[in-house]
């Protein structure tokens, strides 16, 4: 006679949970595909900018200010930092709180779907996109400008990710601060402009007067546009600005676990 085991009850339950993320992510993905919108502002537009400043025939010459290289060069990494504040400011937080405000987030938590789920998803998600933003940028800048391909990889790699997990620890604050999807804009707008002057949107950071760099360099996406442009050098981006990346996602991260609700 066959007998058929039963799994245990938390083996079974871990089976059931892996599957119901599985199926979260599924479905928030087609979701995700489905907005044209976020997909152009986080995926094309920083790209379409870069396009657009590199065919100024000023921009494509050494300066001085910027240590001899050219502006389009230094804007390569603004690019790149711009997808990120994009997916995590604009993109996820008006996401997650609509979920919240419509209550699908209480419903979720009476089934095998965790809200951690879904949570989980749209980071992944915002974060995916955001990464090939930056492999679009660094593709088109190489092929229609001749911007150099960073020469220190493993450094640049370890510094735009820890840009991605800074910049959806922050949306994820966002997202725990805000009730509604329009205190979601609103915070959002308000973090986002800032945001875009540190990662040197206006102005390269390594543009800035000396004081102006200092501050700059310790907000995470300033720390974020000094580690890349290290890397793009060929040096090992300086261990301060890694830190600062690193410590600013701990904080943020823990924060928004803090205070995130939810119902």
């Amino acid at each position: 006679m066959t007998t058929t085991l039963t799994p245990p009850g938390p083996a079974r339950a871990a089976r059931t949970s892996r599957t119901a993320a599985v199926a979260v992510l599924k479905t928030e993905t087609k979701l995700f595909r489905r907005e044209p919108a976020g997909l152009f502002w986080i995926m094309v537009f920083p790209t379409v900018l870069l396009v657009v400043l590199g065919s100024i025939p000023g921009f494509r010459d050494p300066d001085k200010a910027l240590g001899g290289i050219r502006f389009v060069d230094a804007y390569v990494p603004v690019a790149v930092l711009l997808s990120m504040i994009m997916a995590g400011l604009q993109a996820m937080p008006p996401v997650i709180t609509g979920y919240r405000e419509r209550g699908i987030l209480r419903r979720m938590s009476a089934t095998p779907v965790r809200p951690s789920a879904l949570l989980g998803a749209q980071m992944g998600l915002h974060g995916v996109a955001a990464l090939i933003s930056a492999v679009l940028s660094l593709t088109v800048g190489r092929l229609a400008f001749h911007v150099a391909l960073p020469h220190q990889l493993f450094g640049y790699t370890l510094g735009l990710l820890l840009a991605v997990l800074s910049a959806l620890a922050l949306g994820a604050l966002v997202s725990a601060l805000s009730r509604t999807s329009k205190v979601a804009n609103a915070i959002g707008s308000a973090v986002f402009f800032p945001m875009m002057f540190s990662a040197g949107v206006w102005l390269p950071v390594q543009a800035m007067p000396d004081t102006l760099g200092r501050i700059v360099e310790l907000l995470p996406f300033g720390a974020a546009a000094q580690a890349l442009n290290e890397a793009a050098a060929g040096n090992w981006p300086g261990w301060d600005h890694l830190g600062i990346l690193a410590l600013w996602t701990v904080l943020l991260s823990a924060a928004a676990t803090r205070w995130f609700r939810w119902e």
